[in-house]
């Protein structure tokens, strides 16, 4: 039976042991390299994929070697495919620094440490990309007055339009008579009468109270003093 309490091994890899190169072992032998080009492709631009024929690997299996455009991609492809299984096999994929050239241990050098300067001072970093978009929109403002004046001419117009529009609708409104009948149906006449009477007697009575209550008459007082 399997013993779950063990330990497991735990490797820890430095920037030097990272790389955009990896190698694939127990890959099946049954032509499958365009659907491990596939699968790896999902998590980062792969600038190639070929099979390693002179490498030493188990029966009926094959080794594959990738080459990623970023190390990061490469670095999340192994940590989500290392173990996989596989078309039934678990894969074994594991960095190959070893085909780096002076260029690419320099790049991959520089991009980790600004990594690293950048966890170390997010604020800095936050102020250098807000301080690059403001340089960037005054230059913009400089390089470009005219394209601000045709913007402002264009909203100019647009309101101009708009205002000529609401007056020829005013314009066209036309006044229909209250007493016409609207409906084939006599009761639905009617009902409009009914309803239009009830609202004379409201905005009636509306007015009469906007009028204000009646004035009272001074009172007289005619009571004999002592």
């Amino acid at each position: 039976m399997p013993r779950y309490n063990e330990p497991t091994a735990v490797r820890v890899y430095t920037i030097c042991d990272e790389s955009r190169y990896l190698i694939v072992r127990n890959v099946p032998a049954i032509g499958c390299g365009d659907d491990l080009l596939k699968l790896f492709a999902s998590y980062g631009d792969i600038e190639e994929c070929k099979p390693m024929d002179a490498e030493d690997c188990e029966q009926f299996t094959d080794v594959y070697w990738i080459k990623f455009r970023l190390v990061s991609n490469a670095r999340f492809a192994k940590r989500k495919l290392d173990e996989f299984v596989f078309f039934g096999n678990r894969l074994d994929v594991s960095y190959a620094p070893q085909f780096e050239s002076l260029a690419d241990t320099k790049d991959k050098l520089e991009s980790r440490r600004k990594e690293v300067l950048a966890r170390l001072n997010p604020g800095r970093s936050n102020m250098h990309t807000s301080q690059t978009s403001v340089v960037l929109n005054e230059a913009s403002l400089v390089a470009a007055p005219s394209q601000s004046t045709f913007i402002s001419e264009q909203i100019t117009s647009k309101q101009r339009d708009s205002s000529e529009s609401q007056d020829i609708a005013h314009s066209q409104i036309t006044r229909v008579s209250s007493n016409r009948d609207y409906f084939a149906s006599q009761s639905m006449n009617e009902t409009v009468r009914l309803v239009r009477g009830k609202l004379s007697e409201i905005e009636s009575s509306a007015e009469h109270l906007q009028g204000g209550p009646p004035t009272k008459k001074t009172r007289v007082d005619n009571r004999r003093r002592i």
